[in-house]
């Protein structure tokens, strides 16, 4: 049995998952933003009569439950970072969030686009002062969200390599990018789909008022519906990607290929690389070479940037080598 201490190779799995990012601080401001103004909204439209104010204040509370599935989502991975029963960390947690809100985009756009064709079968009559006074009102609050969350969000912290007798892990590894980051990404469609909303009603409202061209507003509501499902396919895409453990980028496949090649007669047999957090991979490398380098020699040929956070690397003595030592 080995009787030395074994520390240096044990290693946790949190991948810098554990620590509140700036996305989740700015995520959280906007909910209180999106919060007061739909209270605002709610109790103006109340006491003025106003069902324009109360709708979109209603409107306002919709999103402001989407957000909230981001900022639980960013506590749920914090808190639960360290547990072991997540073999690979807390990471994907991010694109399970953002799975699930653009579905909600999804839905929010249907519907919309579904009371729009029934304002072109019947038109309402529509208080156009008060309707360009809640979507001006709209624009605004959201502009200031979008300059929130719009900030970039980087964070870099120290990298250490240890060897665990062929896995490698990069603790504090966070090259994060808040594109990668699905949850970041959900929550700044809702706002943006939002302000979206606002800048086509304005346009439509404003052309019915002076130019009596009423079919617009409707019309308006069809094209953002339009333009908010297209957004949400490609974070609906992007999710399920890193949850059914895809393949990422060729760019990653071909640099750690090429990386592995470049050193001896090296052939990489096997490749497996899936995400396990926003920007960062684990990946499986099988390796044919008549001279097998030993892992940290071969986890030295990795290029840092690609994000690799836990790498196991199987070799095998190429047949040729064997039958000349026969």
């Amino acid at each position: 049995m080995h009787t030395e201490s074994i520390e240096r190779w044990v290693h946790d799995h949190t991948f810098g998952q554990d620590r509140k990012k700036s996305a989740e601080h700015r995520t959280l401001i906007v909910i209180v933003i999106t919060l007061v103004t739909m209270a605002v909204e709610i109790v103006a439209g109340i006491a003025f009569g106003s069902m324009a104010l109360m709708a979109d204040g209603l409107h306002m509370g919709s999103h402001a439950s989407a957000l909230t599935i981001s900022a639980f989502a960013y506590y749920y991975t914090r808190r639960h970072a360290k547990d072991a029963r997540f073999n690979f960390g807390t990471g994907k947690v991010s694109s399970l969030a953002g799975f699930a809100s653009a579905v909600m985009l999804v839905l929010f756009a249907l519907a919309m686009a579904g009371e729009s064709i029934a304002r072109f079968i019947s038109p309402v009559a529509i208080g156009f002062n008060q309707a360009i006074f809640v979507a001006v009102l709209g624009l605004i609050v959201n502009g200031i969200c979008l300059m929130i969350l719009g900030g970039h969000g980087h964070s870099h912290g120290q990298s250490s390599r240890e060897d665990d007798g062929g896995n490698h892990d990069s603790h504090e590894h966070t090259n994060l990018d808040d594109h990668q980051d699905h949850n970041f990404r959900s929550a700044y469609l809702h706002v943006a789909a939002d302000a979206l909303t606002s800048v086509l009603a304005i346009f439509a409202l404003l052309a019915g008022k002076y130019l009596r061209q009423i079919w617009l507003d409707p019309f308006m509501g069809v094209v953002g519906a339009v333009l908010v499902v297209r957004w949400s396919w490609g974070l609906l895409r992007s999710s399920t990607h890193v949850l059914l453990d895809l393949l990422p980028p060729d760019e990653v496949l071909g640099a750690i290929r090429t990386s592995i090649e470049s050193e001896g007669d090296n052939r990489v047999s096997d490749l497996h690389v899936w995400s396990v957090g926003p920007g960062i991979y684990a990946a499986e490398i099988g390796i044919v070479s008549s001279r097998p380098l030993d892992p940290d020699s071969y986890y030295s040929l990795l290029p840092e940037e690609l994000g690799l956070v836990h790498v196991t690397f199987e070799t095998r003595l190429c047949a040729a080598h064997i039958r000349e030592a026969l």
